[in-house]
């Protein structure tokens, strides 16, 4: 049987004052404590018990009135740089703080759902462990959890993520097999040329013509060099050097990403980078330093967790509601991590509305209706309900 639960109208208004709370007062990745005191202080209320994992994170077991095997669920609590721009009664009150990704609405939801699944326990067979993860927007943030335990004791068989997602329509689930978003390294590449007088460029060496042909180079190594079939991406996003316009440049600092949907491409990328950067010192007689910063791993969806979804939410908003997403996303998250431990399922939750403008993630605009608050904790309790009572040891 399916679909045990029916969500209770008592939550609702709860969960959508949750939401505001949390983006009133938003808290950068890693410096979350207000946002956690908070989360902390709700559970307290409800009477639930948690524990504390590193110094923001936070994390509730609940334990079914039935034996069974253990799952988790996840929620990013950070925020982000961003002045808000949007106008809404609940505005930041943060200079240059914004929950711009939605994650006090992923955050609120969870909080639904840790309630109704505490008043549930009847029909759990099994454990929910439901997350609390800081420092997604900073990266690393749930490796270090991972490091720190939180996939065991008990052992975790599956772990589930959603996010809010401008592309869908609002209260439609999007979900897919596999690859659902990309990994995300970042490298830094510093070229050391000569300086020299515009005049007399056969006595430098310019670092502004070797960073411009590095760029070209990159692109056609992502075009020709990698099987054309496999998606990826490389991005200069920052670029800065010279002083004058009638000088040579004798230093150029270039920051960028890589992106790929496995990780025998993401590999290849970083080759590439390494080998542009070591032939072009050759080919210019330069100095070239290249640091990466890698970061999250692809997400990679488990067949059996999508199918088990796709039935719940089937069932639960109707055929019509749940989307077979055509293609994964470049973006990343650093769910990605929990991917790469255990099977796992991320889902799009969507915002979009038909009647207003809706704004892309990151964006100081970026708003959603309270409303798909309550499906999202549906979907979470219903879900966590179904695959207990399905998952083969």
């Amino acid at each position: 049987m399916t679909n045990q639960f029916q969500s209770t109208k008592e939550i609702d208004a709860q969960v959508v004052a949750i939401r505001r709370h949390l983006h009133q007062y938003p808290e950068l990745s890693f410096k979350e404590f207000e946002t956690a005191r908070y989360i902390g202080a709700v559970l307290e209320e409800w009477g639930i018990p948690y524990e504390r994992i590193g110094e923001t994170g936070i994390f509730v077991d609940i334990v079914g009135d039935k034996n069974g095997p253990a799952i988790g669920l996840r929620a990013d609590i950070d925020a982000l740089p961003i002045q808000e721009e949007a106008e809404v009664p609940f505005k930041s009150t943060h200079q240059q703080v914004m929950h711009a990704c939605g994650h006090d609405g992923h955050t609120a939801i969870l909080l639904g759902a840790v309630y109704e699944l505490h008043h549930n326990k009847t029909l759990l067979k099994g454990t929910v462990r439901c997350i609390f993860q800081p420092g997604e927007e900073a990266d690393g943030a749930a490796l270090a959890l991972i490091k720190l335990g939180i996939l065991k004791n008990p052992h975790l068989e599956s772990i589930t993520g959603l996010h809010l997602w401008p592309y869908l329509p609002m209260g439609t689930v999007g979900v897919k097999s596999g690859s659902m978003t990309a990994s995300c390294d970042d490298f830094k590449i510093t070229i050391s040329g000569k300086s020299g007088h515009s005049a007399r460029p056969h006595q430098a060496v310019d670092a502004i013509l070797v960073a411009s042909q590095i760029m070209q180079t990159l692109q056609l190594v992502a075009a020709k060099n990698i099987n054309p079939t496999q998606p990826k991406v490389i991005h200069i996003g920052k670029i800065y050097g010279g002083e004058a316009s009638n000088i040579v440049a004798d230093h150029v600092v270039m920051e960028g990403t890589y992106r790929a949907l496995n990780s025998e491409v993401r590999s290849q990328l970083r080759a590439e980078l390494e080998r542009v950067c070591r032939a072009t010192e050759i080919q210019w007689d330069v100095k070239i330093d290249i640091e990466f910063l890698l970061g999250a791993p692809q997400i990679e969806n488990e067949i059996a967790l999508v199918s088990e979804f796709i039935k719940t939410a089937s069932e639960l908003l109707g055929e019509e509601k749940v989307v077979d997403l055509p293609e994964p996303s470049m973006g990343a998250d650093d769910f990605g991590y929990f991917s790469e431990k255990i099977p796992s399922l991320y889902f799009r939750l969507g915002i979009k509305k038909e009647d207003e403008t809706t704004y892309d993630l990151h964006h100081p605009r970026f708003h959603f209706d309270d409303a798909v608050l309550a499906t999202g904790v549906s979907l979470y309790v219903n879900y966590a309900i179904n695959l207990l009572q399905n998952v083969r040891r």
